[in-house]
């Protein structure tokens, strides 16, 4: 996994943006931040990148329409974000940097709630 520091992405309030296996960010990452991408460049490979992607993209606007509130009529972009499973994964274990050592072949599938 490289790292690529730049002025432009990722957008918002975001550290990094990991865009099969490379991460751009605006700054340097901690060691936990680089473990949190590390472990989706793992996510990424076991879903041949594209899989990935696609899966990450439907999960988000499901977890969105999950995300409606009726009583203010609003969507919660940031609580759909961090209910993808890959997301669940990635911050339930950034702490741990041995856990990509150790994490078993699909693994976020653990993290996946009801859709």
């Amino acid at each position: 996994m490289k790292v690529l520091l730049n002025n432009i992405l990722p957008f918002g309030s975001y550290v990094a943006i990991n865009l099969f296996g490379l991460v751009l960010s605006r700054r340097p990452l901690s060691p936990v931040e680089r473990n949190h991408e590390y472990i989706h460049t793992l996510q990424q490979r076991e879903l041949l990148w594209i899989g990935f992607y696609l899966w990450y993209m439907v999960e988000w606007l499901v977890r969105l329409i999950q995300s409606f509130n009726f009583s203010t009529f609003k969507f919660s972009a940031k609580r759909a974000y961090y209910s993808i499973s890959f997301e669940r994964e990635a911050y339930a274990h950034q702490q741990d940097l041995t856990y990509p050592i150790r994490r078993p072949l699909w693994a976020w599938r653990k993290h996946l709630r009801h859709l």
